[in-house]
């Protein structure tokens, strides 16, 4: 059995290695995007994304595990692996099957986040209200997307969005982080729907769609792993009275 001291340490030299291989993976998508990919620097760049990618959700995965995480949670970053892997191949039929590798992923952190009780009092009505706001935002995007999206892409894309909304909803049970994350790969997805719409896109598209990505990713492992903790910990007992 590995001693505590030596999986702490490691845990840290795997979420130092998360953290160079994003930022290379980002700075190699600016390059990308400012000197293309025809040759020289944007080539090389071009090779970098490429590589670092797949890399991301595995060495998290690994970082939670090591942390006391739930094995499920790393199940559900390398099902996002699987999905990043899929969608940098390309092709309208891998495209399909990264989403669907991306959608195993969130009903597993649907799965992890009703294991945590609805936090009572006020948090109640605030989560039924945030609950509102969610489904009305989903049907808004879908319905403003519908007409821009190609016709085979609009059934997915809508069922996809249904579950990723309701995956970002499901994480307010788990606390704040974990909520912030959920609400991160909304908004990184929702980057990636409009682009297959040919919306107007923001300057270096990739990189704003990964920042995202990563940001929300890693809030999801770090809150509902936290939570997890916190949930096998339960509440502190209370002090034994003193002797009279």
């Amino acid at each position: 059995m590995t001693p505590p001291g030596s999986r702490a340490r490691a845990a840290r030299v795997l979420l130092a290695l998360f953290a160079v291989t994003a930022a290379v993976h980002l700075a190699g998508l600016l390059t990308v995007a400012a000197a293309g990919t025809g040759g020289g620097a944007g080539a090389v760049a071009d090779t970098v994304v490429h590589l670092t990618k797949p890399a991301l959700m595995p060495l998290l995965a690994v970082h939670v595990l090591l942390r006391g995480g739930p094995p499920l949670l790393a199940v559900a970053l390398l099902f996002g692996c699987g999905g990043d892997t899929l969608l940098q191949i390309g092709g309208d039929t891998l495209f399909l099957l990264g989403m669907g590798s991306f959608a195993a992923g969130h009903v597993c952190y649907l799965v992890l986040s009703a294991r945590h009780r609805t936090p009572a009092g006020g948090w109640r009505s605030r989560i039924r209200a945030a609950g509102g706001a969610y489904a009305i935002a989903w049907a808004a995007t879908v319905a403003l997307l519908w007409p821009d999206l190609p016709d085979e892409l609009r059934i997915p894309v809508a069922g996809y969005s249904l579950l990723l909304t309701a995956m970002a909803f499901g994480t307010l049970r788990a606390g704040g982080r974990a909520a912030l994350g959920g609400l991160l790969f909304l908004l990184s997805d929702t980057l990636i729907a409009t682009g297959i719409a040919h919306w107007p896109q923001l300057p270096a598209p990739q990189f704003w769609i990964m920042l995202t990505y990563i940001a929300g990713q890693y809030a999801l492992a770090d809150g509902l792993r936290r939570a997890a903790t916190r949930t096998a910990t339960g509440p502190a007992p209370a002090p034994a009275p003193a002797p009279a």
